[in-house]
């Protein structure tokens, strides 16, 4: 079955109304972040009814302030972990073929090759790029999507990152990994997706009193609550799972990124990849992004006690990204060139002593004593894979009819063999909108009812009036953080941010007058 992919105030309207009235479902869904809209995607092509809620926006939490990676698994190969590290190259690669080949990327990651750096650590970084394409091809993506690592010499490293440190630079290791274009832009992907597939995708929307068979929701727009009955619930709230079953221990850790204007790194192509001081196998990393910025991250740091809605940057996290990446520049940037900056809390399953960066990456299907079936830890990367493990928990544990999972082959809203894709050909439009719509690009402009569709929100800024439309029309955006903050990242540079708030709210104002 495949319907409207357009998520908005009208549909979210009348499919509370009809859960209000009683209907009873196979699955609900709490959390709006990647994992959870996972699920419903996965639920919902199963042949299962599902519903989807979350108290606050779509990617609200963790999953809007990642690096923006699909990380092949290079690292937890380092660790010994295989199975992760395999079952995240298999991941990737079924993201970059099938899924959301028009989300994801290669992005060049570039080890400049500096006095600094010893023969042992060349060593070891040339042999993971080396397990980095063995692990490729294990997995099945072509070099045509994910090109192979090789050596570079210094003039073609500076071509890819211009303030590259030049003295004693003895050329440097380039390998590639994938990128988002945004993660948020994937979690409403996905989101849409399932939609598109039967799933009621509810935001704004709070859970409380969850049991094996029932939930109270209540609407955060108009205080109305009621209880409603399914076969199984799945709480897929990410750092917050503890809230909605009190059996639940995690660790949060911290990871903290920066935002330049690209021109504070020369307008780079290629992520510069610094080792990180008396470090074995971490680095950090200075990624080109896109709307001209460069996110440099990242930390690991533990987060104990109450899990706030927007976590903060600590100023030790801004010093130490600084201090790491000047180790590796022609020019010293300083706290006066950060424009902007994020952190995300990861949330780990909690072992008890050691770092948070030596925790773990996988994942765990757990039930509680009242029948919640939870779904804690994981990364990005493994979204679907995780999905599908809770699913095939879920059917088994409650005698559910469902049908082989289908996410594998799968393609998102915008794919160009999803059916929503249209047949016009996307250099017509600007390369900034296919980048995020990719072959729904079209459609975009197309629906927009507002005047001069194509104009930019505010000078210098590649987002175009129309975008900040579906946002409202066809991707859940509800207010005005919702437009600026999540379906567009311009809100994570203030100044850009306020340039741009009443225009965001003039669509708002728009659509509720309709």
């Amino acid at each position: 079955m495949t319907g409207s992919t357009a998520l908005n105030s009208a549909r979210r309207s009348a499919e509370l109304a009809a859960l209000a009235d009683g209907e009873r479902v196979d699955v609900i869904v709490i959390g709006g972040g990647i994992t959870g809209t996972g699920i419903a995607l996965d639920a919902a092509t199963r042949g299962l009814s599902v519903v989807l809620v979350e108290k606050h926006d779509l990617a609200f939490g963790t999953s809007r302030w990642s690096s923006k990676l699909v990380h092949g698994g290079l690292r937890y190969l380092a660790t010994g972990n295989v199975g992760i590290a395999r079952r995240s190259a298999v991941e990737r690669g079924i993201l970059m073929t099938r899924n959301a080949p028009h989300l994801v990327t290669a992005m060049p990651q570039l080890v400049p090759l500096l006095p600094s750096m010893n023969t042992a650590s060349r060593a070891l970084v040339r042999f993971g790029f080396a397990a980095g394409d063995g692990l490729r091809k294990l997995a099945g993506t072509p070099a045509s999507v994910l090109p192979r690592s090789r050596r570079i010499d210094a003039s073609r490293a500076v071509e890819l990152a211009p303030t590259v440190r030049r003295d004693g630079l003895d050329g440097a290791f380039l390998a590639y990994d994938g990128q988002l274009i945004d993660d948020a832009r994937l979690v409403t992907a996905v989101a849409r997706t399932a939609a598109q597939h039967g799933a009621r995708v509810l935001t704004r929307v709070a859970a409380s009193h969850a049991t094996g068979t029932s939930v109270r929701l209540t609407d955060q727009l108009t205080g109305e609550s009621f209880d409603v009955a399914a076969r199984a619930v799945i709480n897929a709230s990410g750092v917050w799972a503890g809230e909605v079953d009190s059996s639940i221990k995690l660790r949060p850790s911290r990871g903290t990124h920066l935002v330049f204007d690209a021109a504070a790194f020369g307008n780079p192509v290629a992520a510069l990849t610094i080792p990180i001081p008396g470090e074995i196998n971490r680095f950090v990393f200075a990624m080109p992004e896109q709307l001209g910025r460069v996110y440099l991250g990242l930390t690991d740091e533990d987060a104990p006690g109450p899990v706030p809605d927007v976590p903060e940057p600590a100023p030790e996290e801004v010093s130490f990204l600084l201090d790491t990446v000047n180790t590796a520049l022609d020019v010293a940037l300083s706290p006066s060139d950060v424009i902007g900056a994020y952190a995300g809390l990861r949330p780990l399953i909690d072992t008890g002593a050691g770092r948070t960066a030596d925790v773990s990456r996988e994942h765990a299907v757990v039930e509680s004593p009242s029948g919640v079936i939870s779904v804690i830890g994981g990364k990005l990367t493994e979204y679907r894979f995780m999905a599908e493990d809770v699913l095939d928990r879920a059917i088994e544990w409650r005698g559910l009819t469902a049908t082989d999972c289908r996410t594998r082959n799968l393609p998102l809203v915008g794919a160009p063999s999803n059916p929503v894709a249209t047949l016009r050909h996307p250099t017509e439009m600007p390369g900034s909108l296919v980048a995020r719509f990719g072959a729904e690009a079209p459609n975009v402009i197309a629906a927009a009812a507002c005047e001069r569709p194509t104009e930019a929100v505010a000078e210098g800024i590649d987002v175009i009036r129309a975008e900040f439309e579906y946002a409202v029309t066809h991707e859940g955006a509800l207010t005005v953080d919702d437009i600026v903050d999540r379906r567009t990242r311009i809100g994570l540079v203030e100044a850009d941010r306020e340039r741009v708030l009443a225009v965001a709210d003039e669509f708002l104002v728009s659509a509720r007058e309709r």
